[in-house]
């Protein structure tokens, strides 16, 4: 049985799994799917094609599945799906896709998004994500597993974030960054890697002088094409996982350039 408040307002057209738990003055419309064992607390708002997975926990005052913040959004068809066990806090907004964009805005499973976090039209993010207090995804940006933006940085559209990269508090960046990588500062530059959380996550040593040894070919040593040094240390690290991700990464075309350090 689900335990839904008196004060609620709940569309016919929305879908409730098991055990939703849906608190005061909530308002849930559109075509809405409810995971089982989703909670929404008091004040919170879902509307549109908007899929929320199971065990998900959305506080007050969140705002999740409204029309897009683009001026050429035209009213069509376009969807929001979250993924499950996502804690997702006060304030916190998120808006689908744009027909421009693919019409679809995804976010993963097991994430953090603290209070006023943003997530724009077009976003895809990855699982274990963190977004801390007002970090904020502009369009189309792409967050990889277990990255980390720390309180009020900014993304800006078309970005990409690579997975366990670490952006630090107030940053604003306006250029790739690469997996593993750690940016900081207003714009934001590389300040070499995450290997704070490198570590917590208990990654091996080879893979983390590896990617030290990657990280001095391509920002610091810098002579020659960057693309050609990005081959070279393929080769030369072909057995490391963590290296081919980069290499990967990096090979993908792109919009924005890549955040490299100061002066480089």
């Amino acid at each position: 049985m689900s335990d839904i408040h008196p004060t609620a307002i709940i569309d016919d057209s929305v879908k409730l799994g098991k055990r939703v738990k849906i608190g005061p003055y909530c308002c849930v419309t559109g075509n809405v799917e409810l995971g089982d064992e989703v909670v929404l607390e008091s004040h919170a708002v879902v509307t549109g094609n908007t899929k929320i997975g199971a065990q998900t926990h959305i506080y007050p005052f969140a705002s999740i599945g409204h029309v897009p913040q683009d001026l050429k959004f035209g009213d069509e068809e376009v969807f929001l799906e979250i993924g499950e066990r996502n804690r997702i806090r006060e304030h916190v907004t998120m808006n689908p896709g744009t027909q421009g964009g693919g019409a679809l805005s995804k976010v993963g499973h097991d994430g953090l998004f603290m209070m006023g976090a943003h997530v724009a039209h077009d976003c895809i993010v990855g699982d274990h994500v963190i977004l801390a207090n007002n970090a904020t995804l502009g369009g189309h940006v792409m967050v990889g597993d277990y990255a980390i933006l720390g309180g009020l940085a900014g993304v800006h559209q078309f970005c990409r974030i690579g997975e366990h990269a670490f952006i630090g508090a107030g940053s604003l960046v306006v250029e790739d960054v690469i997996p593993f990588g750690a940016a900081t500062g207003n714009r934001a530059v590389l300040s070499g890697l995450n290997l704070v959380g490198l570590k917590r996550r208990n990654f091996e040593r080879a893979e983390i002088n590896a990617l030290r040894a990657l990280h001095k070919s391509l920002f610091i040593e810098t002579e020659g094409a960057l693309m050609t040094r990005l081959a070279n240390a393929a080769q030369q690290h072909a057995g490391s996982a963590c290296v081919q991700t980069v290499v990967e990464f990096m090979r993908v075309e792109q919009n924005r350039g890549y955040c490299t350090p100061r002066n480089r």
